[in-house]
């Protein structure tokens, strides 16, 4: 086990000391040794935030529940729905039902039985929103029902067909939980410590501290793409949550963790030339990127929306601040790793400062006062750009859109740039058209299909809360469905290429940069991965070595 000689304390009051912004390297480990494994030991982790609940629709939950709850697939490193839960499964020529065949004799660590019959209960649960309105997000308007049709095949039937269902189910939103734990315990026990057959078992959460996993010693139930069978090899996860980057990788070099979550840019190159094992994975599906709010306000003209994409070179800010290590991303649809990307319209805008005046004159917007803010009839062009600080925009992204705030004041845009902290954000600050004018956020997935639920149509009567620019597009809406529900996956592609066109071409969002989970591991502590849906940290495979 890895010596831990300091508190996480101690590091916090000597962090500016260890590592200046100028990125220089504490004195570090030595290159990772070919030794031999250890069985058991501690492996201490520092990660940037605390969920309100282990399993839930955020992705912050699905890095711990996958560690946790086992999945009916998986997905490998080549982008292929692999089994887990599932031995194998089947669609129906029309597209309408697909059938899951269960590995036999899982149990669940309350003892009770994974069965077809567990399975569809959990798919019911997920879209009566009991689960979480991610997981709903993704099957409402196609699911219809799921029955066990013996005690280990689990039919689910759709409404529409929904040919890469079993890609979304890769993600951490659909861990299989107990049911026997969510028909008779508590819901803030189920959140806290949900029942699954995964690797780990919840042993305690110290809220606003840590979270300790333990090793489910009965555990006969891996992944197709994990490195080996049974058990864990290690005892116990301590999941520390250290909100400070510069902490983390504090505390990484100094022995007190094992292996840290989100590293700054600055400080990349230093940790991994210090001897720590750097991964970096590319999050798929909606990239860091600002959506218009085209139902009210400036943004209604298309013009101004233009103008808006033409006054910034994001990718000079993106590298200025990335170094290298934040990828740009010009697609405001869909990340360049997501199946179906369009480098057409990542291509849509690059920064041209007199096409950006040349817009705003056509649109109205003539004058200009005495801050270099453009007017019209005597009113400024001032934008409310609300972030949600340290949550879904870390430290790197918000001094991004800090450069964003600067080149636009440069063409006429004032930019109330306003942080907001996670308490407000997920208690619903700025999400009413009335309070924004552009959104910056992500939204991870595994197939394009995520323009679905970004850009869909609301139903029954009811707004998509999800479409953060507030308005219905026909068209648009139309070639994703299309999209979603075509077969051929060339043509399902070339569909989902045709709806980021759209979305680029009438600049409801621009891309900024690729949203990224990175992990730094110290040279003792090997076999961790980052499991491919959704890059969380996968502890299944870890051991020491001496």
């Amino acid at each position: 086990m890895t010596p831990r000689p300091h508190s996480i304390a101690a590091i916090v009051a000597a962090t500016a000391a260890l590592l200046a912004l100028s990125g220089c390297a504490a004195t570090g480990a030595e290159p990772a040794p070919a030794g031999e494994l250890v069985e058991g030991g501690t492996i201490t982790y520092a990660h940037q935030q605390e969920p309100a609940c282990v399993f839930g629709g955020w992705i912050e939950q699905a890095y711990l529940s996958y560690n946790v709850l086992d999945s009916l697939v998986s997905l490998d490193a080549d982008h292929e729905v692999v089994p887990w839960l599932a031995e194998s499964w089947s669609v129906s020529d029309d597209g309408l039902q697909w059938t899951f065949e269960l590995k036999p004799d899982v149990k669940f660590t309350d003892g009770s039985d994974l069965t077809a019959e567990v399975v569809a209960y959990n798919f019911d649960h997920w879209v009566n929103q009991g689960g979480n309105s991610t997981a709903f997000a993704w099957l409402g308007g196609y699911y219809e029902s799921a029955t066990a049709v013996d005690d280990l095949t689990v039919q689910v039937d759709l409404s529409s067909p929904y040919p890469r269902l079993a890609d979304n189910l890769t993600q951490g939103y659909f861990g299989i939980q107990s049911q026997q734990a969510l028909e008779t315990r508590s819901d803030e026990e189920n959140c806290a410590s949900p029942i699954g057959s995964g690797a780990f078992v919840v042993d305690h959460w110290d809220r606003g501290q840590e979270i300790v996993l333990t090793r489910n010693d009965e555990y006969t139930s891996p992944p197709a793409n994990a490195e080996h069978t049974g058990p864990a090899y290690v005892d116990e996860i301590v999941w520390k949550f250290v909100a400070d980057a510069t902490t983390r990788v504090a505390a990484l070099k100094s022995g007190e963790v094992d292996a840290i979550y989100d590293v700054p840019a600055v400080q990349w190159d230093a940790t991994g030339d210090a001897g720590f094992e750097l991964l970096k994975y590319v999050t798929p599906g909606r990239p860091q990127q600002l959506t218009f709010n085209t139902a009210q306000g400036v943004f209604t003209d298309e013009k101004v929306r233009q103008a808006f994409a033409y006054a910034i070179d994001r990718e000079e800010i993106v590298e200025s601040i990335g170094r290298g290590v934040i990828p740009y991303e010009g697609n405001g649809g869909v990340s360049q790793t997501t199946p179906g990307y369009s480098q057409k319209a990542a291509d849509w805008y690059s920064q041209d400062v007199d096409k950006a005046a040349e817009l705003l004159d056509e649109a109205g917007w003539t004058g200009e006062d005495s801050d270099g803010t453009r007017t019209k009839d005597g009113e400024p062009l001032q934008v409310t750009l609300p972030y949600f600080a340290g949550s879904i925009i870390n430290a790197d992204g918000a001094s991004i859109l800090q450069g964003v705030q600067e080149q636009a004041a440069k063409s006429g845009f004032k930019v109330d740039l306003i942080p907001v902290p996670q308490a407000e954000a997920f208690a619903g600050a700025y999400s009413q058209p009335d309070e924004r004018d552009i959104y910056p956020g992500y939204w991870t997935a595994v197939t394009s299909g995520i323009l679905h639920i970004n850009w869909g149509a609301g139903a029954g009567g009811e707004p998509n809360n999800w479409n953060a620019s507030f308005t219905d597009y026909p068209e648009l809406q139309a070639i994703i469905l299309a999209a979603n529900s075509e077969p051929d996956v060339d043509a399902q592609n070339a569909l989902y290429e045709q709806a980021q066109e759209y979305i680029a071409e009438h600049a409801l969002a621009i891309g900024v940069y690729d949203r990224l989970s990175t992990l730094a591991v110290s040279p003792g502590l090997q076999g961790v991965w980052q499991e491919n849906a959704q890059g969380g940290p996968t502890f299944y495979d870890a051991h020491f070595v001496q």
